[in-house]
């Protein structure tokens, strides 16, 4: 006798299932036209199914972040090049031992930004206490780029206070692999920059960005200029390390020139301790 269905039951074939059967019986897929069009990555990497790559990069982190309860991030930008003290202590030690002086200086000057990745470690877990006892929707998560340095320290913080982090990496010409703390589950992997961008706006409700080259820069002033020309809702956009962003960003010059209005100076903080750049955040949400 056959069980009676159920209202909720799907009545579409669930296309993994299909797939996993036809392996499971031991039929190879087959080439080219006959293949799957899903399980086909020739025809998926073409240059015509560009933009179903972008639904699809689009679609499967925002799934996966709103099924574990991720709706609520601060992103945490920052050098991948800054190691923890420890880490830079025993470089130094092993700069010293071989003499070079090209490696020494390397060496001294990880050592002297290494602070760095303790306070945005310290930053993330003051971000992940408060966050143990809020309710589901009132609970702020840790997001980064997925990578070492800074982006390391901040997931590295949230995992040592028991809070799940996001990841989000980028597929470079020299591989970058996770780092260690960020939450399984919440570790994604990026072709496209813009969609990985997206992917950070989505769900931020604050951007500190700590001292980092190139790609910190595109990330910041990206958010910077969505929040300037309205595209995005205000946001708080917190510079970490004020002596390095100052020196870096010459905000006089840029209204001397008349290429920004005094008001655009409001966009953004700079704050020089882990409980500063926290406060900034509180305040603007009255936490």
């Amino acid at each position: 006798m056959e069980k009676p269905q159920h209202l909720t039951e799907r009545r579409l074939a669930d296309a993994w299932a299909e797939l996993q059967s036809h392996s499971d019986l031991g039929n190879p897929l087959e080439a080219d036209a006959y293949r799957l069009a899903f399980a086909d990555p020739e025809f998926l990497l073409r240059r015509e199914t560009r933009g179903i790559r972008f639904q699809l990069e689009m679609l499967k982190p925002d799934l996966d972040q709103t099924e574990q309860g991720i709706e609520n991030t601060i992103v945490v930008f920052g050098s991948a090049r800054f190691p923890s003290p420890e880490e830079a202590q025993k470089n130094l030690q092993n700069a010293q031992r071989g003499g070079d002086a090209s490696a020494l200086a390397l060496a001294q000057r990880q050592l002297r930004n290494a602070h760095f990745y303790d306070q945005a470690r310290l930053f993330s877990r003051l971000v992940a206490g408060y966050s143990a006892h809020r309710r589901p929707e009132e609970r702020l998560f840790i997001s980064t780029g997925g990578g070492p340095g800074i982006m390391e320290a901040a997931n590295r913080g949230a995992h040592e206070m028991g809070a799940p982090s996001v990841g989000l990496n980028i597929a470079l010409p020299h591989e970058q692999n996770a780092n260690p703390y960020v939450t399984p589950t919440l570790s994604f992997k990026f072709h496209y920059f813009a969609l990985r961008k997206m992917h950070f706006m989505m769900r931020a409700k604050a951007l500190v960005a700590f001292p980092g080259g190139f790609g910190t820069l595109d990330e910041l002033f990206e958010v910077i200029t969505l929040v300037q020309t309205r595209k995005a809702k205000p946001v708080p956009i917190v510079l970490y390390g004020s002596d390095y962003w100052k020196r870096l960003f010459n905000t006089e010059v840029m209204l001397e020139e008349g290429v920004i209005s005094p008001q655009d100076m409001d966009l953004f903080s700079y704050v020089d301790d882990p409980q500063s750049a926290w406060d900034v955040i509180r305040t603007f949400y009255g936490l």
